[in-house]
């Protein structure tokens, strides 16, 4: 039997530092999630992506956690 597939918000950066930084921001600030190897489903220049449970909530605290620090490469709805 394999894994079961769940969805994810998924934001990719333009560098490590950058998904880096998200980490610590978003470890700072409490907001659900981890760093992640980045999906073959995302085309980008970093290896390594923020994955979070999806939500409105979710993303709202993410993006006030990274809100005058950081802009995401881009934000992405997949199954992993």
């Amino acid at each position: 039997m394999g894994r079961e597939r769940v969805e994810r918000i998924v934001v990719s950066f333009a560098s490590t530092f950058d998904a880096m930084e998200a980490e610590r921001l978003c470890r700072e600030a409490q907001v659900p999630g981890r760093i992640i190897p980045l999906p073959v489903e995302i085309d980008s220049e970093c290896g390594l992506a923020w994955a979070m449970p999806p939500g409105d909530e979710v993303l709202a605290s993410f993006n006030a956690a990274i809100e005058g620090h950081l802009t995401p490469e881009g934000i992405h709805r997949i199954m992993l």
